[in-house]
């Protein structure tokens, strides 16, 4: 069913996975939003096909013409390079946000940028595929996804409450937060386990001989925790760049408990880390 139109019109920068999958989000549960996409026109053909969006933009300025909503789904450096632009051509009613990985680098160039008129919201939807692209979008994807929200409900004004209500209908779950507090937080547990995943994966290559052995032997437990691996260095390089005082905080994090289980593989203390990791992976079960 059909929601209140937060939004009139929204423009969509960036219509790969992300993009697409929130543009797939809005066109489900508000049929009636004109969508406005702005990407190479290889992706935007494909974009229209799947219905993600209604109208093509050859150019930023004809993307955000009219927009009440700007969302930027572009890498991190993509979009710090293109966010002065943004703020000088956004309508001065619109709502400009972002789907950026990394929060305290975006926002501080936003503050710099954004000087009335439209309003900046940084965000950060924690929902993805290990592949990327329109191709692989998805109406679904954010659904019982946390999202976070850069600043205090309190502070938020009409429309970032309209964007509050859209997150919601979408399925996903606000979460707010500081953008320090959203690097320190994402750091432990979106890019940790994306760089044990990798180095997993390294292990299992450098161990396995001649023969295909140990990876012959591999059932869906090395499946299960290599899935990450499949992420392309395309989409990580920025992230990394610009969070990596965090992410090697928890590299470093990781290397202690590691230490500490090598030294009691053989002794029963080594039960209480299961209990304990038992207990965080029902709380990942829990329905949000």
């Amino acid at each position: 069913m059909a929601g209140t139109l937060p939004f009139r019109r929204v423009a969509v920068i960036g219509t790969g996975l992300i993009g697409g999958s929130f543009a797939l989000a809005l066109r489900k549960h508000f049929p009636d939003i004109e969508i406005a996409g702005h990407d190479r026109s290889s992706v935007l053909e494909r974009a229209v096909s799947l219905g993600a969006i209604n109208e093509s933009a050859a150019d930023l300025q004809s993307a955000v013409r009219g927009a009440d909503l700007v969302y930027l789904a572009l890498p991190i450096i993509p979009t710090l390079e293109i966010l002065p632009e943004i703020a000088r051509r956004a309508e001065a009613h619109a709502l400009v946000t972002d789907a950026c990985s990394t929060k305290a680098v975006i926002c501080r160039i936003a503050r710099e940028a954004f000087h009335g008129g439209a309003r900046f919201l940084g965000g950060h939807p924690m929902a993805g595929k290990e592949r990327s692209g329109i191709e692989h979008a998805d109406a679904a994807l954010f659904r019982s996804a946390p999202y976070a929200l850069i600043g205090a409900p309190e502070a938020a004004d009409a429309r970032v409450k309209a964007f509050v209500e859209l997150v919601t209908a979408i399925g996903a779950q606000p979460v707010w937060c500081d953008a320090e507090t959203h690097d320190w937080a994402v750091g432990i547990v979106s890019h940790l386990p994306q760089l044990v995943s990798v180095a997993l994966a390294r292990v299992v290559q450098d161990e396995t001989d001649e023969t295909g052995l140990p990876l012959s032997l591999a059932g869906q437990g090395l499946q299960d925790m290599l899935r990450l691996a499949g992420s392309s260095y395309g989409v990580w390089r920025d992230i990394l760049l610009t969070n990596t005082e965090n992410t090697s905080r928890a590299l470093d994090r990781l290397a202690q408990v590691i230490d500490y289980l090598r030294t009691r593989l053989a002794t029963k203390e080594i039960e209480q880390e299961f209990g304990a990791a038992n207990e965080i992976y029902k709380q990942l079960q829990k329905p949000r």
